[in-house]
């Protein structure tokens, strides 16, 4: 196979042209921003990812188009590594070079980065690209496509996809379909199977009735979930509100609900205590909610989730009569309360980690089973190949018929969950699967421990990178003297905890507080807010105090 690297420029020259001149970087959440301002970065994507397919032997890389919970005349584009988590960290720099390079300087780096990874250019490359449903989503998946026959890659186009499916079908393919199968249809079958033989017949079961009400967020979530039910035996009754006729993420969705504190738009008022759920517009994020008899709001997210599974899925292992190293990921967002109750109540090891679902994912590998969720609803659970064949073993072998039964329950569980990627549907599924083993209602679940109050905002500087953090996020280096003043400010709150954090997207420095009451976090994060204004290179005004009842959340 002869590639011409001239065809890379030609494209790049005739069809996408750099038009934005300052520089961008390959953050967590890859690429994010205006969709116009995007053509060239998702053309020089398609080129990475089948450089990247190259140098892991042909293996599928993914390629996925979305903005995620970004409003909807934004969109994105991260990469797929083969195993379906996060591009390699060395490789995230190769993207924020390639995509920042000139267009006449376009040929040369792409020359030199195939010298300098090694990288045959006569191996097959495999290339799946996926896109949420963004009106400009079909242009710029062109302009992917385009990269990759640039360079005479193989690329496969998906469609419409969440952002978990297509994590799912880069594993399948790239396992030779031992994790499942490399289709849609192979995704809704592993599913539904799984979760219609763990359900049985008995739908309801104690407080728990079969009757949930989804916001999809006018994003691709909502159109996969009516997929499933069409394929569903009637096994879980869901109404689908938000589906598509509104803007991706606008006034709805699992960012709004979680940030708002309040039950999305486009929802009807639902009886007391009715079982609801917000995912975001690429369905990699759930948030549970409710409204009691008094009209109060409650919110369950991500900390409550990743409690809930944990704790279930501990008893599986007990009740399997195997020992297992179980253990609970969070980053510094997680309330205090529910990390007191994981290990206290629990007894589950947690570790603490930098925001970012790779950290996430990297440190649950540890585990034989690990649990991570941020709290903002992103999270799965990954099992160790130890854990799995412990697990097969007791099912096959065990002469206990309690222990036996147990184990093959617990294999449905797994194939319930999608390891690879936080997965809105695959862990509304799971918490619905444990809810009604449990026979709980929404009430006993938030019952299980009361969240600090805390309050999110943020704080616009000159350059967020004068922030520098140590301690997973939670202790912050410089400034030089900024921890010791957050320090000060907040021994002087019952239960008080801050951080701040430089954002990854934008020059803004993010503030988080909880304490013993909503007053006191509110005037925390107000106070540690005009500590960061004053010593990190604040612009525009303070944040307001909080009596003045416009505190601005992120």
């Amino acid at each position: 196979m002869s590639v011409n690297l001239r065809t890379v420029y030609a494209f790049a020259r005739e069809m996408y042209p750099k038009r934005v001149n300052k520089d961008i970087q390959y953050g967590t959440a890859g690429f994010r921003g205006k969709a116009e301002d995007l053509d060239y970065v998702m053309y020089r994507m398609g080129l990475l990812a089948t450089l990247r397919s190259r140098q892991t032997n042909g293996q599928v890389i993914g390629v996925m188009i979305t903005a995620s919970h970004n409003p909807e005349p934004d969109n994105g584009v991260k990469l797929i590594d083969p195993k379906g988590e996060m591009l390699e960290p060395r490789w995230e720099k190769l993207a924020t070079d390639l995509v920042n390079v000139s267009d006449s300087e376009l040929e040369a780096h792409v020359t030199k980065l195939i010298a300098d990874e090694n990288i045959s250019i006569t191996q097959s490359s495999h290339v799946f690209v996926g896109m949420d449903n963004r009106y400009h989503s079909p242009r710029l998946l062109k302009a992917v496509a385009d990269g990759v026959i640039a360079l005479k890659g193989c690329v496969k186009e998906f469609g419409i996809l969440t952002t978990p499916m297509l994590h799912y079908l880069v594993v399948c393919a790239n396992t030779r379909c031992a994790y499942g199968m490399p289709t849609e249809e192979g995704y809704y079958k592993k599913l539904i199977t799984a979760f219609e033989d763990l359900r049985g017949d008995t739908l309801d079961n104690g407080n728990y009735k079969n009757l949930l009400l989804f916001d999809g967020a006018n994003g691709v979530g909502a159109r996969k979930m009516l997929q499933f039910l069409k394929r569903m035996k009637n096994s879980l009754n869901v109404n689908v509100f938000n589906s598509g006729q509104g803007k991706i993420n606008h006034e709805c969705g699992a960012d709004y609900v979680k940030v708002q504190q309040c039950a999305p738009s486009g929802m009807p008022i639902a009886e007391p205590n009715t079982r609801c759920v917000s995912v975001d517009g690429d369905a990699d994020r759930v948030m549970y909610f409710f409204t009691d008899e008094n009209g109060v709001f409650h919110l369950l997210d991500g900390d409550r989730i990743a409690t809930l599974i944990a704790g279930y899925l501990m008893d599986m292992v007990k009740e399997c009569g195997i020992e297992l190293n179980l253990g609970l990921v969070q980053t510094a967002y997680a309330n205090g309360a529910s990390t007191n109750y994981i290990v206290n109540e629990l007894q589950i090891p947690v570790s603490c980690v930098p925001t970012g679902v790779k950290h996430l994912h990297h440190k649950a590998l540890d585990y034989d089973i690990g649990v991570y969720f941020e709290a903002n609803g992103h999270g799965t659970i990954v099992f160790s190949e130890k854990a799995k064949q412990e697990i097969k073993d007791v099912a096959e072998n065990s002469e206990n018929n309690q222990h036996k039964a147990s184990a093959s329950r617990f294999l449905k569980i797994i194939d319930l969950i999608n390891e690879t990627v936080g997965d809105a549907i695959s862990d509304m599924l799971l918490v619905e699967t444990i809810l009604q083993a449990k026979g709980w209602d929404l009430k006993q679940w938030l019952a299980t421990y009361t969240d600090l109050p805390n309050l999110q905002l943020k704080v616009k500087v000159q350059d967020r990178n004068v922030i520098t953090t140590t301690d997973a996020e939670r202790v912050c280096v410089t400034p030089n003297g900024l921890q010791d003043e957050i320090n000060k400010v907040v021994a002087n709150y019952k239960k008080g905890r801050s951080f701040v954090r430089p954002s990854g997207t934008e020059d803004v420095v993010r503030v988080y507080a909880e304490a013993a009451t909503k007053d006191e976090a509110d005037r925390l994060a107000y106070e540690v807010g005009v500590l960061v204004h004053k010593m990190a290179g604040g612009v525009g005004p303070e944040p307001v105090q909080p009596e003045k009842k416009i505190i601005a959340h992120i």
